[in-house]
């Protein structure tokens, strides 16, 4: 996966969902129950449209991004009951007939069209994610996993989103939330839709390999505190970066390059003694990784000890021809200590010399999440890169989306849901779907219509209403029109299953006043 192309044509074959354990038997009791019901009454061949939508943006915001659609279409692409499946199901349903299970054998997805909006995309409540279309008994079969997929990719999709906007479109943003996941499906999960919702990379090795997510990481603390002292490295010798020479003794240029820091008038007083078995376990990881050397440098102190060890170790590297990647802070007051380190990279490239050695690359983590960026933003900070785990995956301020998944025209007719809350409504009828941009090529409002109600017209005035709340209601004269439902599916692999790249065009996304037709 990249974030604009899964690369398949449309006529190649799917592969089966990412999880395993998405299969047609990952449903609820009751779908299986009305598809018999459907079947005994005769009724499961007649012909349904059902809508996949959400109520209400999460996380109290004004849009969502769309994800999980690809994971979809891989369902329905390989959607066929095995006999292992069909076993079970007799021995939890066992007054059903013998040919109702004789029909769930031929049953797939042949017959089944699936319009959607593009994944990846910004998209707003009551509008359908997806609509499917075919015969009513198997469209309902596919209602449990397709919200499933649906929920919680959008999500933790729209969760990124909203990380990347609160830290702009310079920093760089790494999900580090495996361990902390619901699970693994979980983890493999976040670390996909982290990704399209404009994360640059995850610590997650297995999400890197299925779905060519770009791999970031470095040390953890307890690597530091397993060394005792320089005296415990073995092999001291590093080449050069370009192979012309190499440095028998590394701790020894290392030790020198310290010894120079504390001489420094800028940089006198600042440090002392540095942590030996700090010192040991950056030298240690540098000599591992010369080209990546990224430290953790909050094991002790970090303008006392972490800092200057790691310039002793980042000044060695640069003598041999490498650059240092950086360092991360974990713990304390984020904005200060970012500041700080800042202060005292500059002062190493003024006063030793290294062009560029104070734009090194500081990297924050510990628990961060939206508000935190804001905080730190307010405050003023020199972070660069953030690393956003357990509230970015577990959506902690939301638990679900809840997306729903409506019957909403059977036989050519319209159908209705009724409630007396008024938001759980739904809106009958097979709908198209259309996003109306303005003269700066902002887009202005999404509409949906009957499938048969001619489309609106660029330059065409257009009065748009709220289905549910008279007062809202817009007039919009159209520069541009977008049709967002697509087919991906209609008994076979319509359209690539691509990822669009999300936007970083989010400031728009709050001009949008978001009426319905």
């Amino acid at each position: 996966m990249s974030k604009t192309s899964n690369g398949s044509p449309a006529t190649a074959a799917i592969k089966a969902a990412t999880n395993p354990m998405v299969s047609p038997l990952l449903t609820d009791l009751y779908q299986f129950t009305m598809a018999y019901a459907y079947w005994k009454a005769g009724k499961h061949q007649e012909r349904a449209v059902f809508d996949l939508y959400f109520r209400k943006s999460p996380f109290g915001g004004e849009y969502t991004v769309f994800g999980g659609l690809e994971e979809c279409i891989r369902f329905i692409a390989n959607f066929k009951f095995k006999e292992e499946d069909i076993s079970f199901l007799r021995s939890v349903m066992p007054t059903c007939e013998d040919a109702f299970f004789d029909y769930l054998r031929k049953v797939d997805c042949s017959d089944v069209e699936v319009y959607a909006i593009s994944e990846g995309s910004v998209v707003f409540p009551k509008v359908p994610l997806m609509i499917v279309k075919g015969p009513v008994a198997v469209v309902q079969l596919l209602e449990t996993p397709f919200v499933n997929l649906v929920n919680y990719a959008s999500l933790v999709t729209t969760n990124a989103a909203r990380h990347r906007f609160v830290a702009g479109k310079s920093k760089t943003l790494l999900e580090f939330g495996l361990r902390r996941a619901q699970g693994p499906d979980g983890g493999i999960s976040a670390s996909k839709y982290c990704y399209v919702g404009g994360f640059d990379a995850t610590s997650n090795v297995a999400a890197g390999k299925l779905f060519n997510i770009p791999l970031r990481g470095t040390h953890s603390h307890a690597f530091v505190s397993s060394f005792m002292s320089p005296d415990e490295i073995v092999d001291k010798a590093l080449q050069s970066r370009d192979g012309s020479r190499t440095c028998k003794d590394f701790v020894n240029l290392v030790q020198a390059w310290l010894s120079k820091l504390q001489r420094t008038d800028s940089l006198r007083g600042i440090f002392g003694e540095t942590n030996q078995s700090e010192l040991a376990a950056f030298i240690s990881y540098a000599l591992a990784f010369p080209s990546g050397f990224l430290a953790l440098v909050d094991t002790y102190d970090v303008m006392r000890s972490g800092i200057p060890n790691f310039c002793a170790v980042a000044l060695a590297l640069n003598e041999l021809g490498y650059k240092a990647s950086g360092i991360r802070l974990d713990s304390g007051d984020l904005a200060y200590l970012s500041v700080q380190v800042r202060k005292f990279f500059c002062a190493v490239e003024k006063e030793i010399g290294v062009p560029g050695f104070s734009r090194t690359f500081i990297t924050a983590s510990n628990d961060l999440n939206e508000e935190t960026l804001d905080h730190l933003n307010k405050q003023g900070h020199e972070v660069d890169a953030y690393g956003i785990g357990t509230y970015l995956v577990t959506c902690y301020s939301q638990a679900a989306l809840g997306c729903v998944f409506k019957l909403v025209e059977i036989n050519s007719q319209p159908r209705i849901k009724l409630s007396e809350d008024v938001s759980k409504v739904s809106i009958p009828c097979k709908k198209r779907c259309f996003r109306l941009y303005g003269k700066e090529g902002y887009a202005l409002v999404d509409i949906m219509t009957g499938e048969n109600e001619p489309p609106p017209k660029i330059g065409e005035r257009i009065l748009c209403r709220h289905p549910f709340n008279e007062s809202k209601r817009a007039y919009v004269v159209p520069q541009n029109v977008e049709e967002l439902m697509k087919c991906y599916w209609a008994g076979k692999s319509v359209l690539p299953l691509s990822l669009n790249a999300f936007l970083l065009w989010l400031c728009y996304i709050f001009l949008l006043k978001h009426v319905w037709c």
